[in-house]
């Protein structure tokens, strides 16, 4: 039997350390005019996902607790894009390469967990 608490226990940690691993790959970045655009959307939007899934836990509803992982979902959506831009944009450091791709199959990875998540909230699965 698969223990449900553990297993949201262990995703809250994951977001968080992928969100911790974000702030300090984006706190890497040069401080170019254009990167720094960059770096506050995905400021904004990576630590979103975070925000919003551990605001889940205190909604007052099954109806707001799904709007909490639609916005996860959204923001997920949305790092995924910036962070697509500063790998195809030429902007990011040949020693940060390998960061950036990381971070961007687990904000993928994380996108398609919400999104199954919601899914399964209204009964489509």
């Amino acid at each position: 039997m698969i223990d449900k608490n553990k297993q949201k226990q262990e995703f809250k940690l994951r977001i968080y350390k992928y969100i911790l691993r974000l702030v300090r790959f984006l706190s890497a970045l040069p401080k170019d005019p254009v990167i720094r655009e960059i770096i506050a959307q995905l400021m904004r939007s990576g630590t979103s996902i975070g925000a919003n899934y551990f605001e889940a836990y205190a909604a007052s509803s099954k109806k707001d607790y799904q709007n909490f992982f639609n916005h996860s979902l959204k923001s997920a959506n949305e790092t995924i894009f910036w962070l697509a831009v500063l790998r195809d944009s030429g902007l990011v450091p040949k020693n940060l390469h390998n960061e950036c791709q990381w971070l961007l199959e687990k904000t993928k990875e994380l996108a398609k967990i919400f999104a199954t998540s919601i899914m399964t909230m209204k009964g489509k699965r």
